[in-house]
């Protein structure tokens, strides 16, 4: 079949309607149905499968020359066309979209369903800002459809990532009603009473230092002390610290003090109980709901903290998300945005 290339479209004459799209849904009908218009990467593939033949200044065009003219034509066209292409190749009716592909679920077609998820393609060498993602997942969530990244590495190899809108289990316990007394020395604090460091060890604060103390990190005990239930007296013992004073001292300490803080206290009033997630690289593991300090179940989250303008790193993302699924958790992105805190979750997914 032969068609021709304009621009950055290719058209087909009246039977191509017929013999492409009312049978593999390539294209759209055009000028009442009377030409079939392909894009560039729907041509290159039907090229590939040796379905058309395209012409330009009445020359038949080989696959090289066609795909090195489309490359100058659409920006990322070697990219949208080795995902376009891999999912084809999986079964799947594909349609383009501004960002890349709408796809259909098996068994469904374009005419007969709706397609359920955008398909967004992107490099492993260009990062990815947040800002754009997050837009990108909303869009998708308004129209009732699944977000999907397609990331190709540097060997074209693709792998697939869901990224959506996390909604994490809630727990029910958050402080007790004690009020201890407690110092800052370097960067930890130490509740001295053992009865009261009971207490708070079985809400899940801190880490026994030994029988009679408890040592909390600066992140519990900004969130301790601005709930009223210690008091923190600095490290020479001469004053107690508000929460102010003790937040100041401890983003001196640890600069992204303020927002892990932000993430952590949104946790606890969720009723979520977070650790630190030094061991797995993230900021915090997170459980759901723990009833009992001597049964503490697995963790069911990995959750790092980011400003609003982070840029993804597409090779760190993955490192970290792979991690997470190695340990059977969910890793989750949280960003503190004014007086509110969003959640994205981002996991591995198998088309």
């Amino acid at each position: 079949m032969i068609t021709t290339l304009v621009d950055d479209k290719v058209y087909a004459k009246i039977q191509a309607i017929n013999e492409l799209y009312n049978t593999g849904y390539y294209g759209k009908p055009i000028e009442k149905k009377s030409k079939l218009e392909l894009t560039l990467i729907e041509a290159a593939y039907l090229l590939y499968r040796n379905k058309i033949d395209i012409e330009l200044d009445n020359k038949q065009l080989s696959f090289k020359e066609f795909f090195i003219i489309a490359s100058t034509r659409m920006k990322y066209f070697e990219l949208k066309y080795i995902v376009y292409r891999d999912l084809r190749e999986r079964g799947f009716f594909v349609q383009p979209s501004v960002t890349g592909f709408r796809l259909y679920p098996r068994g469904s077609h374009p005419g007969k369903g709706a397609a359920n998820r955008f398909i967004e393609v992107h490099t492993e060498r260009i990062g990815l800002p947040l800002k754009s993602l997050l837009k990108s997942i909303i869009v998708a969530k308004n129209v009732r459809k699944e977000m999907i990244l397609a990331i190709v590495d540097e060997e074209s190899d693709i792998t697939y990532y869901d990224a959506k809108m996390a909604r994490l289990k809630e727990g029910g316990r958050k402080f007790p009603n004690i009020n201890a007394n407690a110092s800052l020395l370097e960067d930890r604090v130490i509740v001295w009473d053992s009865e009261l460091k009971d207490a708070l060890h079985e809400y899940f604060y801190g880490k026994p230092l030994d029988e009679e103390r408890l040592q909390l990190s600066l992140i519990e005990s900004g969130y301790l002390l601005e709930q009223g239930v210690i008091n923190i007296q600095s490290d020479n013992g001469d004053k107690k610290m508000d929460f102010n004073e003790f937040a100041k001292k401890s983003s001196e300490i640890e600069p992204e003090f303020f927002r892990k803080y932000a993430v952590y206290k949104d946790l606890r009033n969720k009723g979520c109980v977070p650790k630190t997630g030094f061991k797995f690289g993230t900021h915090f593991r997170v459980y759901g709901q723990i009833d009992s300090v001597s049964q503490i179940p697995h963790s069911e989250y990995l959750i790092h903290a980011i400003p609003s303008d982070f840029i993804f790193a597409l090779p760190v993302m993955s490192r970290a998300i792979r991690l997470a699924g190695s340990v059977r958790k969910r890793m989750i992105f949280a960003i503190p945005l004014d007086e509110k805190i969003e959640y994205i979750d981002i996991g591995r997914i198998k088309m």
